[in-house]
């Protein structure tokens, strides 16, 4: 377990989590399409989720990507997945991604996970520029990084396209290990 805060957990994705991502994905698709795509298409049913799960876990254990579930501690129901991804380790750098189920949104519960996971990122993977990359659009996000004391940078020009739709302008926040 990486942190716990208000009834909720932070794991290491582990090779029973393939159900719960199923569910997490199948029921909030319309929510993940846009800047989820990857993750909801494989895990539209079990068989694909366990597929998905085996390779995240190796990933994980390879140090390429680290995939975190967030549970409710009692009812072991997935709220969240939380990624550390593309993984610079010459420049000590990694990039937040994340989502939550329509359940638990609007409740700060990754605001809390991000704050939870740089400190984790930061002690114990040694990294020291961790990013989120976000839509001008996506209020919600812009306040998980606001709220982390996430700077903003820049705005990446056309660096992202949604499936079906033209390149988004995206904005780049960074939190530094030694200005936390």
């Amino acid at each position: 377990m990486i942190a716990t805060f208000n009834g909720f957990e932070i794991n290491p994705i582990h090779n029973g989590d393939a159900w719960k991502i199923c569910d997490l994905c199948v029921a909030n698709a319309d929510r993940f399409k846009r800047y989820f795509p990857k993750t909801l298409e494989q895990n539209l049913n079990p068989t694909l989720s366990q597929i998905f799960v085996d390779n995240k876990v190796k990933a994980f254990q390879n140090k390429t990507e680290f995939l975190f579930t967030l549970k409710q501690s009692e009812t072991r129901k997935l709220a969240g997945l939380i990624y550390i991804k593309e993984l610079d380790w010459d420049k000590k750098q990694g990039e937040f991604a994340y989502c939550i189920d329509y359940n638990f949104k609007g409740k700060g519960l990754i605001s809390q996970s991000i704050k939870a996971l740089s400190k984790y990122a930061f002690e114990e993977l040694g990294l020291e520029t961790l990013q989120i990359i976000s839509h001008k659009t996506n209020m919600a996000s812009i306040k998980v990084a606001e709220k982390n004391n996430f700077k903003w940078i820049k705005m990446l020009n056309k660096s992202y396209a949604p499936p079906g739709e033209k390149a988004l302008n995206m904005e780049l926040f960074e939190l530094y290990k030694y200005e936390r």
